[in-house]
């Protein structure tokens, strides 16, 4: 029995910020999480309405790499993160397919060296912090909860 999903392809891609799933951020609807994401790295409107219309989830990321950073973004970038997983996972066949999920570890493993939002794999070991992961396994459980309160209230 798996233990772990520790990479977001094939499919478990759903898991991953590139999966197309609308989402909404100041006033825009964003075609992913990441193209949202990117986009509230940044105050300024222009790089902001360059990164909605940027044509995948990676340029997106790399337009995220070069705009003028808000100053609070390391306090909030988790917060912001959260806020967009709820609102992609709260369109049923994806709130659905996070659930089924189980108790399997989420971690994004990635060879492009993110051990902020994920883990690298160093001598057969997961090494990170595996943000990403972690706020999909919360949201999950909220989720649960959620469905907990919604039967016991019946």
């Amino acid at each position: 029995m798996t233990t772990t999903i520790d990479n977001f392809h094939g499919e478990n891609f759903f898991l991953s910020n590139f999966f197309y799933s609308e989402v909404a951020f100041n006033g825009e609807t964003y075609p992913t999480v990441e193209h949202a994401f990117q986009a509230a790295k940044t105050f300024d409107q222009e790089q902001r309405k360059n990164i909605l219309q940027a044509s995948s989830p990676a340029k997106a990321k790399q337009m995220g790499c070069k705009v003028t950073l808000r100053q609070d973004w390391e306090q909030v970038k988790f917060e912001i993160m959260f806020m967009l997983l709820k609102q992609k996972f709260s369109q049923a066949g994806l709130r659905q397919k996070l659930v089924e999920t189980g108790d399997i570890e989420l971690i994004e493993g990635n060879t492009w060296g993110d051990t902020i939002w994920g883990c690298i794999l160093v001598n057969g070991q997961w090494t990170g912090q595996n943000h990403l992961g972690k706020l999909l396994m919360n949201l999950r459980s909220d989720i649960r909860q959620e469905d907990k309160d919604v039967i016991s209230t019946d």
